[in-house]
């Protein structure tokens, strides 16, 4: 038996074991699968979605599924330096979370007394499924525009959630919300669509609320070397994402006097309450603007 037979062997002998109502030794033959790439997924989520020993829901206390669909899940599984690719995942959900509490109490709006929040581009729930320990499912509405991810939200995450457009001017957001947060979605937009996201999230903020978004900044672009436009900004048609048309979602890059320039213009320049250069994973730059 090769070693790809016998961890298919684990995955299944453990799912006919769990099945049986045998959770002890089915936790033991997930376990194991869990430690093969291959089934490491599959058997993760038997491992949660049954509530077996030694699942990471155990210790974190929150919902641990990751969805087989997860561009970032994957991201991390196929990274050289990620060790423990479920540990990093869920981990790098927790720093957002972390990075994103302090922000807005940098701005004036604890997290905690937040009533709406409506995390925008959310993807599977990396972020989402600390979120909602945080302030409770049903403080929290999540939007995307790849059909499944809103599924995953709404059935496995128990949140609000909507489909998201590919145009921003069909957007149908249904209500205003305190802080619409929107993680890593301006950094991937081309030039074309970039300020038309801007005021259409911007017209989904309830009076004094807060619109956060990040961008990869000037330290980005040096890190990157990449070379600006005219105007500021850089646009690749390659990302992560396997879901999305590269040439609407690549990877974008802008420099300070980009940002503030599509503010000014198209919602105020006083609206600005914060930048924070490579406040999100030291990489990407946090806009704060105020409604």
């Amino acid at each position: 038996m090769t070693s790809e037979q016998n961890a298919i062997f684990l995955l299944q002998h453990g799912e006919a074991l769990l099945a049986a109502g045998d959770r002890e030794a089915a936790a033991k033959l997930l376990g194991a699968a869990r430690s093969d790439a291959r089934t490491r997924l599959a058997a993760h989520n038997l491992i949660e979605r049954h509530q077996l020993a030694d699942r990471f829901g155990e210790w974190m206390g929150l919902n641990c599924e990751i969805s087989p669909e997860d561009d970032i899940y994957r991201f991390f599984d196929g990274h050289p330096t990620s060790i423990n690719p479920l540990r990093d995942y869920l981990a790098d959900g927790w720093r957002t979370l972390a990075e994103l509490m302090l922000l807005l109490e940098s701005a004036g709006k604890p997290l905690l007394g937040v009533q709406s929040f409506l995390e925008f581009a959310s993807g599977h729930g990396r972020f989402t499924r600390h979120l909602v320990k945080a302030i409770g499912e049903e403080k929290v509405t999540a939007s995307d525009v790849v059909p499944g991810a809103v599924d995953f939200a709404r059935e496995t995450l128990q949140v609000k959630s909507f489909l998201s457009a590919a145009r921003p001017e069909d957007l149908a957001c249904p209500e205003r919300y305190d802080v619409v947060f929107v993680l890593s979605l301006f950094s991937h937009l081309p030039e074309s669509s970039w300020s038309r996201w801007l005021v259409r999230l911007y017209d989904c903020v309830a009076p004094d609320g807060l619109l956060v978004f990040t961008t990869h900044g000037e330290e980005a672009v040096r890190r990157q070397g990449v070379t600006l436009n005219a105007d500021g900004f850089f646009f690749a048609p390659s990302s992560e994402s396997n879901a999305i048309d590269a040439q609407e979602y690549g990877t974008a890059f802008t420099d300070e006097k980009f940002v503030q320039m599509q503010i000014a213009r198209h919602i105020g320049a006083d609206r600005v309450l914060r930048h924070a250069p490579t406040w999100f994973w030291h990489h990407q730059d946090a806009w704060v603007l105020r409604k």
